[in-house]
């Protein structure tokens, strides 16, 4: 009898964790789909290419369609498809397997919901990194002035030319540092702010949803808004390590980023700051990533969660 209930929670565990697996890797494709365009001018404007430093978001974004093409906006999306279901997947349902268990920890204190967040935001990058830094340099790319053809022939070049498996990790510990504030942040702002909608104002922001077990859910524009204020909050404390890292994963692309080889995170976050300052130089490109950042967490979480409800899984909260 006890191997039969064994037997019946490994399933129910199974099926949770291949279901959330689905969930976070499609709200992965759809958030980072939405924000494409955006995503490559980001990379063009933090990494100083020539064709482009002098622009700003929405003159990028006409120069990319009139020098190049219309498609052109989706460079790089490939690749970034190839890493976000994975890495979308992996960060969703580490954080549903984290969350009890630092929970419990913590006797449930408010702030586990940070720490599972940030641990789940690790654990992505850990098992996907390679395939963001082949992604940034096959956005950086202008039309004909192309090095690599795509994803498998970025790897086999970096690997070759560039050290090995090490130039596919550069820009990893600032990375993991921006990891820390950015999945906390978004996992902690989105609960908590989901949380306060459910309980202090239901019958605006929730409608009912038999399969929950708190009966309600966000209704779809309350789902935007907490996932849109969540990327905002968690973007403006994890954006300097995030220009700090594209620096350094493009060090070697052209012969004026070569200045910025071998000096590592603290090296590459300080020359930044004494040549171009905060504003310039740190915060670089932060008005295109707010206009990124709200768009794609909130389809981030609104996507993850819509799945949640499609497969069944329970999306409520309890409510104190």
């Amino acid at each position: 009898m006890e191997g039969g209930k064994a037997t019946s929670t490994n399933t129910r565990s199974t099926e949770f964790i291949t279901k959330s697996l689905l969930a976070g890797g499609v709200a992965g494709m759809f958030s980072k789909t939405t924000v494409a365009p955006l995503d490559r001018v980001k990379i063009l404007l933090q990494a100083h290419n020539r064709h482009y430093k002098q622009h700003g978001v929405f003159s990028g974004l006409a120069k990319i369609v009139k020098f190049e093409n219309l498609w052109a906006l989706y460079k790089g999306n490939g690749a970034q498809m190839v890493r976000i279901f994975p890495y979308a997947a992996t960060q969703f349902t580490s954080y549903e397997v984290y969350k009890p268990l630092i929970g419990n920890l913590m006797d449930q204190h408010h702030l586990s919901k940070f720490f599972a967040g940030s641990a789940a935001g690790i654990t992505a990058v850990l098992l996907t990194y390679p395939l963001d830094t082949i992604r940034a340099r096959l956005a950086f790319q202008i039309t004909g002035e192309h090095k690599y053809s795509g994803i498998t022939h970025t790897a086999i070049t970096m690997f070759k030319e560039e050290g090995g498996s090490r130039a596919l990790y550069r820009g990893f510990t600032p990375t993991v540092l921006g990891m820390i504030p950015y999945a906390g942040l978004s996992f902690y702002c989105f609960e908590g702010l989901k949380y306060c909608c459910m309980k202090h104002i239901p019958q605006w922001t929730c409608e009912p949803c038999p399969i929950n077990s708190g009966g309600l859910v966000l209704k779809l524009w309350a789902k935007l808004l907490c996932g849109g204020f969540a990327g905002a909050i968690a973007q403006s404390f994890a954006y300097p390590f995030d220009v700090t890292r594209r620096r350094m994963q493009l060090a070697q692309m052209t012969p004026d980023k070569h200045r910025w080889r071998g000096l590592g995170m603290f090296g590459t976050l300080n020359q930044i700051y004494k040549q171009e300052g905060i504003i310039y130089g740190l915060y670089r490109g932060m008005s295109i990533n707010y206009l990124r950042a709200i768009p794609m967490v909130a389809v981030s979480f609104t996507s993850y969660e819509l799945m949640k409800q499609l497969l069944n899984l329970d999306t409520g909260i309890k409510i104190e």
